[in-house]
This record gives C-alpha cells, structure tokens and sequence, in this order.
C-alpha cells in the first residue's frame, strides 16, 4: 500500500514540474501600442466630405501589350502598363483564346500581382491555360511539332491601388 502511495506522489510531481515547465516555456503576449493618429490631419489628407475616396474605373488604366506562348511553354508572359495616376500592385484580366478560324478554345479571368508605379510598365508571367503543351501563340513562332495556333484578346476587369504609408 505504501509503494503505491509513492509511486501515485512521485507520478503527480513530474506531472506538476512538466506542467510547470510547459508554462514557462510559452513567451508572455503585450499589446501592440500603435502611434496617435491626427484626426484633423487625417481629414484634411481626405480633401474634405464630398471628395470621393476611390477612382472610377477606366478602361484604359492599364494597357497590355507584347504577349507570347511558345509550344513548349508552361507559362504565359506579356507587358503590363499603367497609364494611371496611382501606384497598382495588381490587375484582373479577363482572357479570352481563340483559334484562327475564331472558334472560342477558352476563356478564364486571372489576377496578375504587379508593383507598377504611374506609367511604368512590366512583363508578367501568368500560368498557361495550355497544360498540355498543344497550343502556341500564332505570333510566338511555328514550332516545329505539330501544335494549334491561336489568338488572345484581353480585357481589363479591375487593378488594384497600392496605398502606402508615405515616407517621412
């Protein structure tokens, strides 16, 4: 009776020390103080009420040009630029492939991460529709396997304006 007493004291011990040890192991949590904010200033950066917070959208924000898809390519490449006042991080197109006779082959909308500040301009790489490897873009080259042309059009579904804090 008396070993079992022990062994049932000594078991609670290492399970209390263990217990213990685990606490001490888990690092304290503060809060994060955050900087005072101007009220005033943040209503003046504003332009006042009846300024509008966000741009309309524009047609030709972005402009999309050199595109190319060889054969034996798993990515899709092409220059994005931005032809607005403000600073994008990112674009949604929508991506229409056809064939050379016009027959649709498919069409998918995709967003392209891109850091583009006011007209400046960047090739992107997006995954290729063609898992494959069947098709090719007729303006990248005839392979030399048998593959199918085909044509793209683009058209602009939406950017993304980059706000940053302003260096100080």
């Amino acid at each position: 009776m008396k070993r079992k007493f022990t062994t049932t004291i000594m078991l609670a011990a290492v399970l209390a020390a263990a217990s213990a040890m685990q606490r001490t192991l888990v690092p304290q949590t503060r809060d994060v103080e955050f900087l005072e904010v101007d009220s005033a200033a943040v209503a003046d950066s504003l332009g006042g009420v009846d300024a509008p917070l966000l741009p309309q959208f524009e047609e030709n924000a972005v402009s999309l040009r050199g595109f190319n898809k060889r054969v034996s390519d798993i990515e899709e490449t092409f220059f994005v630029q931005n032809n607005t006042q403000w600073h994008l991080s990112g674009i949604t197109v929508m991506l229409r492939y056809i064939d050379v006779n016009g027959g649709l082959l498919h069409e998918r909308t995709v967003h392209v991460p891109c850091d583009l500040l006011p007209g400046g301009s960047r090739q992107v790489s997006i995954n290729s529709f063609d898992r494959q490897r069947l098709f090719y873009y007729y303006l990248s080259g005839k392979p030399r396997k048998s593959a199918t042309p085909f044509k793209v059009s683009a058209r602009l579904m939406g950017y993304d304006i980059a706000i940053t804090r302003p260096s100080e």
